[in-house]
């Protein structure tokens, strides 16, 4: 019998049956009046999953391709850009930003902690002349979501455009993206979007747009004026990723069925469950106000002796289960377990039950039951 994996990664995440089978249509042409119908349909449930009247465009590449694109479309050599910077997914959009010659201001906080609006709020009085903010919703490396709705608040009072990374939390966690401010959206598909990786969405307000017509940095496939243009006519610029639109469109109805207010309360639920099972077997948190504990991904430290990746490895080998490990400063040293997308409260108890019997496999004795005792007590309490 072939072993049976289970993900529990942020990224890419299981597929939902519907998914899969979308994956599996005839292929189309993409210049054709069916697939323009589907682009359409596909552009409304992004809105509406987005929380955004913004158009959104579809680009055909990953994640970091889209946060490319909101840098490449924005910003001119020598713009001064602020970067909150809190873990590895904040650094990658500082780095971006750089690239493209932005004068970056940085503001850095201690990984496992949440950006604070007070530093955020000064930076914005000391640097009147800021052209854009670049934040994480949920900073996938350590867990942690950060208060995109306070950023709002600050940016909506400031002439600097608030782009925000949204990457590995849309679709399961709330952000109402019109409501609180967000000028430049970015998701990808690969997450909490439960559809394989390969695209990436990317939306932007009026204030945004007008950064795009005052941009000479040089782009080609990620021109967003480009986007627009074809978008116009329910098309894409360049060939798009069609058996990812049929899949999205497949995963969206999913999302837009359960409902997105019960989906962001299933998340916060299943996230609740996994942080009192990890507590309930002696392990920490990677230090994090609980307030700002990520309803889709948690970082957890591994317990002293045991190498992080030495038990993300038996746990693969041996119980087909795969967490993901710490990045930079933090490799080694924690694992993250992800319970976004297409996941339940059955996987989050199978995921506490072998990370025990892989514990004690490694001579970290822990009662068995007690991390799934404890989730399953959070699971009959109802939804958080």
């Amino acid at each position: 019998m072939s072993r049976k994996l289970r993900l529990m990664i942020p990224g890419p995440t299981p597929l939902p049956p519907e998914v899969s089978a979308a994956l599996a249509r005839p292929m189309v042409g993409h210049r054709a009046r069916d697939f323009a119908a589907l682009t359409e349909r596909l552009h409304g449930k992004l809105q509406q999953v987005m929380q955004t009247k913004n158009e959104v465009f579809i680009l055909t590449s990953s994640g970091t391709g889209g946060l490319e694109a909101a840098i490449a479309n924005t910003v001119n050599p020598g713009d001064k850009v602020l970067a909150l910077v809190a873990g590895k997914f904040g650094e990658r959009f500082r780095d971006l930003a750089r690239t493209y010659g932005a004068e970056v201001v940085e503001l850095q906080f201690p990984w496992g902690t949440p950006v604070d609006l007070d530093a955020v709020a000064e930076a914005l009085r000391k640097h009147p002349d800021l052209k854009m903010v670049l934040a994480t919703q949920n900073e996938t490396s350590t867990g942690v979501v950060h208060d995109i709705r306070g950023l709002g608040y600050l940016t909506a009072q400031h002439a600097a455009v608030l782009a925000v990374d949204a990457v590995s939390g849309l679709g399961g966690i709330d952000l109402p993206a019109d409501e609180w401010g967000v000028d430049i959206l970015v998701t990808a598909s690969q997450k909490a979007l439960m559809t394989p990786p390969g695209l990436a969405m990317i939306s932007l307000s009026a204030k945004a747009w007008a950064l795009v017509d005052q941009c000479r940095a040089p782009r080609y496939y990620f021109s967003l004026p480009a986007a627009k243009k074809a978008l116009a006519k329910w098309n894409t610029a360049y060939t798009p990723a069609v058996s990812l639109f049929f899949a999205q469109e497949a995963a969206l109805d999913l999302i837009l069925a359960e409902g997105l207010e019960q989906v962001f309360a299933r998340h916060r639920l299943l996230g609740q469950a996994v942080r009192e099972g990890v507590k309930a077997l002696g392990l920490e948190l990677l230090p994090a106000p609980e307030a700002a504990a990520s309803p889709v991904v948690t970082a957890v430290k591994s317990p002293d002796g045991i190498p992080a990746d030495d038990l993300r490895k038996l746990l693969f080998d041996r119980y087909g289960v795969l967490f993901a490990g710490g990045q930079a400063a933090l490799k080694g040293r924690i694992f993250r377990i992800a319970h976004m997308g297409y996941v339940d409260k059955l996987d989050v108890l199978t995921a506490l039950g072998a990370l025990e019997l892989a514990l004690n496999d490694l001579g970290y004795k822990v009662p068995l039951g007690s991390g799934v005792a404890a989730a399953q007590r959070v699971f009959l309490g109802g939804v958080v």
